[in-house]
């Protein structure tokens, strides 16, 4: 097939582009690289079944494709929040431009939506049920609720224009390819660590995330696409970690020497999540397969090389 992927060149999308490509489909990669970088695809760029294009989705662009994997929007609270309104302008106009082409190509469409649309939950675990305590215009809605209305969307395109449409809604991702400075917590505490400066931890360490090896994520992402079911469908690992479990974990992986400081919860930070995967296992045989420490062990190399080839 001939798959188009909004933000290939990011952390999630090029690891997805990778995957596309070892199954022998051609790819198209489209990302304005404002979180996205060159790197994680230069060994694609020479291969004859992928192209790269240059392009902000919340400007139209024509494309033939057999699919479209929707990934193109900033994931971390750093870089969504630096330009709110171009996050929400990525989740509004650029899903609507993502589902016209998918519409006028009648091509299968995948949204990555989030765990966020969830916000800051009063129910645990989150099943795709649950409608969500988000706050709508605090410092994190130009993301939570972006995504919110980006499944809307979807949903919509799909009742009135008959658009094939699945919803993905990704828990915690980590993995090779993540960037040092996006404020995510497994980056945080691993480029922490490797540089000997002190783990940062805001609140007391027990609000928890689920964390989720990014070869899984994809794997799951790909079984939605060519599944029978539209979702939405948590995909994540739901194994449940505190933050301080996590930081001292990484700790220990890393300099065991290190300090971790405590400093105050930034707003709307959500308490608990972990995801219910329930509809995952039934519909599409699915579950996380790599285990934490695995899956830090490979993403602490990853940091230790990006970090000593960029001194």
């Amino acid at each position: 097939m001939r798959i188009l992927v909004t933000g290939g060149a990011g952390f999630i999308g090029s690891h997805l582009c990778d995957r596309l490509i070892e199954s022998g489909h051609e790819v198209i990669c489209l990302d304005n690289f404002y979180t996205g970088h060159k790197r994680n695809i230069q060994h694609l760029l020479s291969h004859p079944c992928f192209e790269l294009i240059r392009h902000d989705i919340t400007e139209p662009i024509k494309l033939e494709a057999d699919q479209v994997y929707h990934l193109a929007c900033p994931a971390s609270p750093v870089h969504y929040q630096s330009n709110g309104i171009k996050t929400i302008k990525t989740n509004v106009m650029g899903t609507m431009n993502m589902l016209g082409l998918a519409k006028r190509l009648k091509a299968r469409f995948l949204l990555a939506s989030t765990s966020e649309v969830y916000g800051d939950p009063e129910i645990h675990p989150q099943s795709e049920e649950y409608w969500g305590n988000v706050n709508p215009i605090g410092i994190r809605s130009c993301y939570d609720e972006g995504k919110r209305i980006s499944e809307t969307l979807a949903f919509e395109y799909h009742r009135q224009n008959a658009v094939d449409i699945r919803v993905a809604r990704i828990f915690n991702t980590h993995g090779t390819r993540m960037l040092e400075n996006d404020g995510r917590v497994v980056s945080n505490f691993i480029v922490q660590a490797l540089k000997g400066i002190p783990l940062t931890v805001y609140g007391d360490g027990s609000q928890t995330r689920s964390f989720c090896y990014v070869s899984d994520l994809v794997e799951g992402l790909i079984r939605l696409m060519n599944g029978e079911h539209v979702g939405p469908v948590n995909l994540g690992n739901p194994g449940e970690y505190t933050i301080l479990q996590l930081a001292s974990t990484i700790q220990n992986m890393v300099n065991p020497d290190a300090e971790i400081v405590f400093k105050p919860l930034p707003q709307d930070d959500p308490r608990r999540r972990q995801p219910d995967i329930s509809k995952a296992k039934q519909w599409l045989n699915w579950e996380p397969q790599v285990q934490l420490e695995e899956g830090l062990t490979k993403t602490i190399a990853y940091f230790r090389d990006y970090l000593n080839n960029s001194k």
